[in-house]
């Protein structure tokens, strides 16, 4: 069992099923979490405007093109 460090709810995450990296929520507070190891299970809080390494931003150059 896996509590949310802000309000101490279940985050009812499955720490086989988790990896390094992987962002959680908690349903109670809301509160982001980045999973900073597995073994043990070790979250951080996430910092306002963060994004998945996964998620790329699409930026404006310049010359208007979009890439």
């Amino acid at each position: 069992m896996v509590l949310c460090p802000e309000c101490e709810t279940n985050l009812d995450v499955d720490e086989e099923g988790v990896e390094e990296g992987e962002v959680i929520s908690c349903p109670e507070c809301g509160t982001d979490f980045e999973v900073v190891t597995t073994s043990p299970l070790e979250l951080k809080a996430v910092e306002a405007g963060y994004v998945e390494d996964d998620e790329e931003e699409v930026e404006e150059s310049d010359d208007g093109d979009y890439s």
